[in-house]
């Protein structure tokens, strides 16, 4: 593929681009105001905006009007999301695999839905790949929100919530293009990619796991629903390591992709997002626990 392929722009890539430069400009402000004056951190802009990037525990010491609560929706509802991940990409691998095996044409929505939405070709086996894995990771996450998770009465912004549905619908989306053989393109960045998203799932898992421990006892009954200081595992190192396996598995299908310009803008949203609502879970940490480790980073060991 040829250096003008890589980096020609489509609808997608500039919908990522804008979406990664949203959440860059979110973290600039959220720096921002935290360190404005206390009169001016009560302003109807400020509370709007905090309102909006802050969900669960962040969120449930933000002092907001009656009105705000309206747009309130239960943080639980996270499991929809990837529920509808696991549909939308099952669905999508399935025409696909239709396509290539039994040689049955995409229905003509999704055929004209690619070429408005992605420039340029993906080889087969490339895409092929990328469905499966966010596939594979929609369900993981699916079963982990209903089976691992504990989830507090925290709540998130209704915004927030029908973005998350949007999001994985434009991430199939994503990887959906077609050319070229199958077999024969089996390459090193596939491997590298699916070693990676292997490696960073189970890092993932695992602070989920831990995370979910803190609130159930030794039978695996749920005990408590009060936040606790998270140990063991990533969590030594830094606050939120499921933000950074987050990051990690994007990553992992950057590689997968071939570095193709368009899931490197999808990693640099990614990244920001996840940095975002990190430094918000860091910060409450260090409020609330007066021992809160200071070596410990947000969400990047040594780093960040």
């Amino acid at each position: 593929m040829v250096w003008s392929q890589l980096v020609s722009f489509s609808i997608i890539d500039v919908l990522w681009a804008f979406l990664a430069t949203c959440f860059i400009v979110a973290c600039g402000l959220y720096k921002v105001s935290s360190h404005l004056p206390k009169k001016c951190q009560k302003l109807d802009g400020v509370v709007i905006f905090q309102d909006l990037i802050r969900y669960g525990k962040t969120k449930q010491n933000l002092k907001r009007d009656d009105w705000l609560r309206v747009f309130d929706v239960p943080k639980r509802w996270f499991w929809q999301f990837y529920a509808v991940s696991v549909c939308w990409s099952g669905s999508l691998l399935f025409f696909y695999l239709n396509s290539i095996f039994l040689h049955h044409p995409l229905p003509s929505w999704l055929t004209w839905s690619s070429s408005v939405l992605i420039a340029g070709k993906i080889p087969q086996m490339t895409t092929l790949l990328l469905l499966l894995l966010l596939w594979l990771h929609s369900l993981r996450r699916l079963l982990e929100c209903c089976f691992v998770s504990i989830f507090s009465d925290g709540v998130i912004h209704v915004v927030h919530y029908l973005f998350g549905l949007v999001y994985y619908i434009v991430l199939g989306l994503t990887a959906l293009c077609s050319d070229s053989t199958l077999f024969s393109q089996v390459n090193w960045c596939h491997i590298l990619g699916c070693a990676l998203f292997i490696l960073t799932s189970l890092l993932q898992h695992q602070s989920m796991v831990l995370l979910a421990k803190l609130r159930s006892g030794k039978s695996g009954n749920v005990e408590t629903m009060v936040h606790k200081m998270p140990t063991g595992g990533g969590f030594e190192l830094v606050s939120c390591p499921h933000y950074f396996a987050e990051v990690l598995i994007y990553t992992s299908l950057w590689v997968a992709s071939g570095g193709l310009f368009t899931w490197g803008l999808v990693s640099l949203y990614v990244f920001f997002n996840q940095a975002l609502a990190a430094q918000l879970c860091h910060d409450f940490y260090k409020c609330k626990f007066e021992s809160y480790p200071r070596q410990r980073k947000a969400f990047i060991p040594f780093v960040l």
